[in-house]
């Protein structure tokens, strides 16, 4: 005899703002003031409310929110690599800023490369967040295009022109080449090299060093490329190779502090010492640099600051206040250690 099927489960009814709200004893709106604009709700409120949420295991339907309120509460920032340490301050100081004003962030990984950028911006603006923070200024004529007619606030970082597609919060790259190469220069070195990434805004920071050298007076300096992200393994083998050419070679600029490791080890192995011989300065002061022997002179970026601005023109914009100033140079600053 033939088994009679068994009859499915119904689905369990999902649960929903108003189980919320009669749980914690408030209304709906004041459990909608905890999901979207929490600090308008008082501590008491606020962890009743939360409590309920999480006792019922509510999951807020958010595409339904925004839907009537045109608001996602939604920002996407795009960041060339999740890797390495450079942007881990400025992702951490966004994330608590913009949370702390109701505001969630996802992070999209662009590499170093136009067409992942591209891709992304396409599945992104159709689903139209709140903000997106870039990383960098070079894009294509298509995205910068798009971004242009999205309507959606948009902050350009990591980098500085007065013309941005919308708001920027950055530092100049050119500056930074110029300012390492006269820092360089003033303690007596004379015969450069640069070991680069081959990213466009590591790339002006190296075309920067270089024309200023030569204003200075100094024969054109060396330069080595290697492939975006660099790497510790990239930088032994970048000065390995650099002093195949330019044994004489008595200071380098590196793009990452990462490469300026690598830079190091190579040297100690050869037993060239740093600085007497050869001086070092990396870029990005990451959580290494000061503990390295010799410590690192390198360029410091103030990555909080460039966060908690970048998410200020965010909410502004997406609150329909004025933003009044678009446009912040952050500046940056030379941490002179014992490698230089």
């Amino acid at each position: 005899m033939r088994a009679e099927p068994r009859p499915r489960k119904r689905a369990r009814s999902p649960v929903t703002i108003h189980d919320v709200a009669n749980l914690a004893g408030v209304s709906i709106i004041t459990v909608s003031r905890v999901l979207n604009t929490p600090h308008r709700v008082s501590p008491d409120t606020l962890a009743r409310v939360k409590h309920a949420i999480a006792q019922t295991n509510y999951v807020p339907n958010l595409m339904a929110g925004g839907l009537r309120t045109s608001r996602s509460r939604l920002v996407v920032a795009l960041v060339p690599t999740l890797a390495g340490q450079l942007f881990i301050s400025a992702i951490q100081a966004l994330t608590q800023a913009l949370e702390s004003n109701g505001y969630q962030l996802m992070l999209g990984q662009i590499g170093y490369y136009e067409s992942r950028e591209d891709q992304l911006i396409d599945a992104i603006v159709g689903r139209r967040p709140d903000g997106i923070v870039l990383t960098g200024i070079v894009h294509s004529a298509v995205t910068r295009r798009r971004l242009m007619s999205s309507g959606i606030p948009i902050v350009e970082t990591w980098d500085y022109t007065p013309t941005p597609i919308d708001m920027l919060v950055g530092f100049s790259h050119e500056r930074v080449g110029a300012e390492v190469c006269e820092f360089l220069v003033s303690r007596g070195r004379r015969r450069l090299a640069v070991i680069s990434a081959d990213d466009p805004r590591a790339t002006m920071r190296q075309q920067s060093f270089s024309r200023t050298a030569v204003k200075l007076g100094m024969a054109s300096p060396h330069i080595e490329f290697v492939p975006a992200p660099a790497s510790h393994a990239s930088g032994r083998l970048a000065i390995s190779n650099t002093l195949d050419r330019r044994p004489d070679l008595d200071a380098v600029f590196c793009s990452s502090d990462m490469l300026a490791m690598g830079v190091m080890t190579e040297l100690r192995a050869r037993t060239i010492a740093v600085p007497e011989s050869i001086a070092i300065v990396g870029f990005g002061d990451l959580d290494f640099s000061a503990t390295l022997a010799p410590a690192l002179t390198t360029v410091r970026i103030d990555g909080a600051q460039l966060g908690r601005t970048a998410a200020q023109f965010i909410v502004e914009s997406a609150q329909n206040k004025t933003v009044e100033q678009r446009v912040v140079d952050i500046g940056f600053s030379i941490v002179e250690r014992k490698s230089a």
